[in-house]
């Protein structure tokens, strides 16, 4: 070979021509994959003594190919690292620069392994730790939705259903909610960290090694619980990606929920909320708007999550075992549902924290749409009347309100008994907000009382 010819494969013995120019840059994995380097070292450095313990490879190889990936971790993270495209991908890039550093010793270290296994392994790793990163991210969020819950624990709003006025609740039972949402994704996100946290090393490219390795020494080395039970299985399947991409696209699910809420409570006709003007734009034409920006790419981002798991479920359905190259597309998709959650995550914890609350403009708006009917109804079922009367007395009473164009509470007590005779002075105390809210004094419920213990409890849970 001539100094100008490229670089061969290291696969090239088989082919009598090199890869064309433009199926070379279709198939190379190397400008998105580098992103596995770290977890690539850490997981080579487990299999080299691994294989020295085993007396695979010689003590001195394994002390080189120490020294060896030492320097190349060291450059990757200066910067001082070239990637190259011949090489494909960040696997044998790693491996072609340990071997001009440290000779044969750097040929030895892909004994007993394959690219396959070695994948599987890496991108594990790199999930596992982004998995623990993300609920940390998590936590962040719903500390702030608790803190601003504890300020609001007694602030009435309307609560709704079909968007409109439905029954009064407090805004901190509202955020409580979202905490709830958030506090099953971690409990999602661990579950898929426990599912996926078994080693595929050592199954090589499918069938396993003829090396006599010791499998379950590495799985302990890199902190896995073990290893993976059958090796088509472990180098062929990403379903513990897709799991944690499903997660992700639940997470977005109940950001978006939360970014639809805000928009509507920060425009001028709910004017609920404000958020910090870091979270907004304005427009280049109208010089009065503060445009909600932060929430709605959120909103719009997670459609793109979601098309990043239709992605990996299509991607995996129809290869027959084991690996295929098209487990090369499971990354990209991977990498960005990563990038696009942290962001999210990061940006929202700081936003919830910044929100102040106009708690006239709630109060006010609960007094519309006969919030506290149902109030009534539960009033005259105490007194003696069927719910399905009380539900009619009640509707009649509305239907009557909504003539005088006031609220239920603002009708005479007389007007009140036409409706029934059971209506007495004491129905005025659950027909106002605060009575309202206090009443729905149990677990789960809105009371204010119930709120702060609500919120006690979620403090504690996320301690745990």
């Amino acid at each position: 070979m001539s100094e100008t010819d490229p670089p061969a494969k290291i696969w090239s013995g088989r082919f009598t021509e090199a890869v064309d120019d433009l199926v070379k840059r279709y198939t190379a994995s190397v400008f998105f994959d580098q992103r596995l380097a770290m977890v690539d070292i850490e997981g080579s450095l487990a299999h080299a003594r691994m294989l020295g313990r085993q007396g695979i490879i010689q003590a001195d190889d394994v002390a080189a190919i120490e020294s060896g990936l030492e320097q190349v971790r060291a450059e990757i993270s200066s910067g001082a690292f070239k990637w190259s495209l011949d090489d494909e991908d960040v696997h044998l890039n790693i491996e072609k620069r340990l071997t001009a550093l440290v000779g044969d010793a750097g040929k030895r270290l892909h004994t007993g392994r394959s690219r396959n296994d070695q994948v599987a392994t890496d991108i594990r790793l790199f999930v596992r730790a982004e998995i623990d990163r993300i609920v940390g991210l998590l936590r962040a969020l719903q500390a702030s939705l608790v803190d601003v819950a504890e300020a609001h624990a007694a602030t009435l709003m309307p609560g709704f259903t079909h968007l409109q006025v439905a029954q009064p609740v407090t805004f901190g039972h509202h955020l409580l909610a979202y905490f709830e949402m958030f506090d099953r994704d971690v409990e999602r996100l661990r579950d898929c960290r426990r599912r996926m946290n078994r080693l595929p090393l050592g199954s090589a490219a499918l069938a396993g090694t003829s090396y006599p390795i010791d499998r379950p020494s590495v799985a302990a080395a890199l902190g896995f619980d073990g290893v993976c039970a059958n090796s088509l299985d472990a180098v062929s399947d990403r379903d513990f990606a897709i799991e944690f991409t499903s997660g992700c696209a639940l997470i977005m699910t109940h950001v978006s929920r939360l970014s639809e809420e805000l928009i509507l409570w920060m425009s001028p006709r709910f004017g609920f909320i404000a958020v910090a003007d870091r979270f907004c734009t304005g427009s280049s034409i109208m010089p009065q708007k503060k445009n909600p920006d932060v929430p709605e790419l959120a909103r719009g981002k997670t459609g793109r999550v979601n098309g990043h798991l239709v992605a990996l479920l299509t991607l995996m359905k129809g290869q027959p075992l084991a690996y295929n190259k098209d487990n090369q597309e499971d990354k990209e998709p991977l990498f960005d549902t990563i990038d696009t959650v942290s962001d999210t995550l990061t940006i929202f914890a700081s936003m919830v924290r910044s929100i102040t609350v106009n708690a006239e403009r709630m109060r006010g708006a609960a007094l519309e749409g006969f919030s506290t009917a149902t109030d009534l109804a539960d009033w005259l079922v105490k007194k003696g009347l069927p719910f399905r009367d009380a539900h009619e007395v009640v509707a009649r009473a509305v239907r009557h309100a909504e003539t005088e164009h006031c609220d239920l509470a603002q009708l005479p007590l007389d007007a009140l008994r036409t409706f029934s005779p059971l209506i007495d002075a004491s129905v005025f105390k659950v027909l106002s907000l605060e009575g309202s809210a206090a009443s729905r004094d149990h677990v789960g419920g809105t009371a204010p009382a119930q709120v702060a213990q609500a919120i006690a409890a979620a403090r504690q849970r996320m301690a745990a």
